[in-house]
C-alpha cells in the first residue's frame, strides 16, 4: 500500500518528510526546516513537532533542505519529489556545533563605527515606528571564565533618531526621554549566563529617564574576526523588550487626551562589536 493512501494531496504533489534526532537519537524538537527550489527562492519553511519530524507538501520537483538547531551543525540535503509519491529523508543526525572561540580574558570597548543600537515601537496602535540611538560607548571586561564579565554602556539621550526632526524633538522633551534631566541612558551587568551552544544571557540594571530596572539581553555571540588593518574584533547581537511604564515614560500630555501615542512595549535590538581597549 502506498504511504500515501490516507493522505489526500494536491495533483502534481507529493509529500517531503524527515526527522532530526541528536547524537543518542533523542528528537530535536527545536529544529527548523527551510526548503529552496533550484533557483534558491524559499517554497516552505517551519519548525519541528514533538517528535523531530517535518512533513510538507509540495509540487513535484527538484528541492533543497536546510536543517538548523541552536548549538548543532547545520544539515542540507537534496530531495526529488514526484507526484503522489512520499520523499522521505529519514533519519537525519546532527551534530553538535562547535561553540565560537571567546574573547581573551582583558577590556574591550565597543566599535561605534560598526555597531548599532535601534528599537522599534508602536505608533497610535499602527504602524512600527523604528529608530536607533547614534552616540554610545561601553567596555566589556572579559573575565575568565566569561560568567564572571562584566559591561558597562552609556547612550546619549539626545542622539535618539527617528528620521523626523519633530517627532525626534519631542522624543527628547519633557513628555518622554527628558534630556535636558537625564542626558543619559546607562547599562551595567555583572551577570553573564551560558545558555548553551552560542546563546548567552546578560542581566543587569538599566538606567532611564531617573529609573532603574533589571533586564536581560537576550544575547547571540557570532565570534572573532579581523578587521581591515588586521585587529581583532568580536561580535554579538542582543534584544530585549521594555515596557515604558516601567521607565515612567508614559506621554502625559499625549494620554491626557486619551491617545496611547506608543504601545505599551519598546523592542530593542542591539549589533554590537568590540574591540580590545588600548
Amino acid at each position: 500500500m502506498s504511504p500515501l493512501a490516507s493522505v489526500r494531496t494536491a495533483p502534481h504533489a507529493g509529500v517531503l518528510s524527515c526527522r532530526v534526532l541528536d547524537p543518542v537519537n533523542a528528537p530535536v524538537t527545536h529544529a527548523e526546516f527551510a526548503v529552496s527550489d533550484t533557483m534558491g527562492r524559499t517554497v516552505v519553511s517551519g519548525g519541528a513537532d514533538p517528535y523531530g519530524s517535518f512533513v510538507t507538501t509540495l509540487p513535484a520537483g527538484e528541492y533543497r533542505l536546510a536543517v538548523s538547531a541552536e548549538g548543532y551543525t547545520p544539515y542540507r540535503a537534496t530531495a526529488m519529489v514526484t507526484e503522489d509519491s512520499l520523499a522521505s529523508l529519514g533519519d537525519v543526525t546532527l551534530q553538535v556545533a562547535r561553540p565560537p572561540e571567546l574573547p581573551s580574558p582583558g577590556d574591550w570597548e565597543i566599535e561605534p563605527t560598526h555597531s548599532a543600537i535601534a528599537f522599534t515601537a508602536r505608533h497610535i496602535g499602527l504602524a512600527r515606528i523604528h529608530g536607533r540611538f547614534n552616540s554610545f560607548a561601553g567596555v566589556v571586561r572579559v573575565a575568565e571564565p566569561v560568567e564572571r564579565s562584566a559591561m558597562h554602556v552609556v547612550i546619549d539621550a539626545a542622539s535618539i533618531d527617528t528620521n523626523v526632526k519633530m517627532r525626534d524633538d519631542h522624543l527628547r522633551s519633557a513628555d518622554f526621554l527628558d534630556v535636558a534631566r537625564f542626558p543619559t541612558l546607562e547599562f551595567y551587568s555583572d551577570r553573564f549566563a551560558h545558555r548553551g551552544g552560542n546563546r548567552w544571557a546578560v542581566t543587569g540594571a538599566l538606567s532611564l529617564h531617573g529609573v532603574t530596572r533589571t533586564v536581560t539581553l537576550d544575547t547571540e555571540y557570532l565570534g572573532l574576526g579581523n578587521g581591515m588593518e588586521g585587529e581583532m574584533r568580536a561580535a554579538c547581537r542582543a534584544s530585549t523588550e521594555l515596557r515604558r511604564d516601567d521607565f515612567t515614560v508614559s506621554w502625559q500630555t499625549m494620554l491626557a487626551r486619551g491617545i496611547a501615542v506608543v504601545g505599551p512595549s519598546i523592542k530593542v535590538d542591539l549589533d554590537v562589536q568590540l574591540v580590545p581597549k588600548r
